[in-house]
């Protein structure tokens, strides 16, 4: 299997349209046209019934006391934890690429609707959803894609990896409502194979990407 982009090369910078949001010199940061990225795919095995797509950032500070402050930087020596950006399911075998913007095309406040995606997909809740819940002005379940937006002075390149996984149901046996750990748990005794194609992210001025 082979995963590919229109949108942004392996290991290179994911655009600022396909991000949250983006760097800015007044506010440190300011909402994007959140996109999706363009995906495409060839060479599936045989015996696949339905594709799985999951985009995760695994740089994400395990603990949030210095995320976004102006007086600090977060350390590169700080462990890091999976930030799930995307969830989607029971995509057709035969269907097309993804086109960018497909799925998500801006940011929605409260988060985008779910379970139900286009061409009969389902999409799982992001982990967007635990970051906004103290927030009452975003708060929301988050499903779909949501794209970028790593603390603003972190000291690293945040890494975003697509993985498309072939699998041998035409539904995945996951709930109505899912998040990462429940969906890769579902469909391990179901993958055929899988193929990843990684990104790059940063909103620190200071840290090339």
């Amino acid at each position: 299997m082979i995963l590919s982009s229109d949108s942004f090369m392996e290991k290179g910078a994911i655009p600022g349209r396909c991000a949250f949001a983006v760097a800015d010199a007044a506010t440190h940061v300011k909402l994007s046209d959140n996109r999706n990225p363009h995906l495409a795919w060839k060479d599936l095995p045989a015996g696949t019934k339905s594709l799985a797509l999951v985009c995760c950032d695994s740089d994400v500070p395990s603990k949030p006391d210095d995320v976004n402050k102006a007086d600090r930087q977060i350390p590169a020596t700080l462990p890091r934890t999976d930030f799930y950006h995307w969830l989607l399911v029971d995509l057709k075998r035969e269907a097309g690429p993804i086109r960018e913007g497909e799925f998500s095309n801006g940011v929605t406040a409260g988060g985008k609707s779910g379970p139900a995606g286009t061409r009969g997909t389902r999409q799982g809740v992001n982990d967007y959803t635990a970051w906004f819940s103290g927030d009452k002005d975003m708060v929301g379940d988050y499903y779909g894609y949501d794209g970028p937006c790593p603390p603003w002075n972190d000291s690293i390149v945040h890494r975003y990896v697509f993985t498309l996984y072939a699998l041998d149901v035409e539904i995945c046996p996951v709930g109505e409502v899912f998040h990462g750990a429940d969906l890769l748990q579902a469909i391990r005794p179901h993958v055929l194979d899988s193929a990843k194609i990684t990104g790059v992210y940063s909103l620190n001025p200071a840290v090339k990407t």
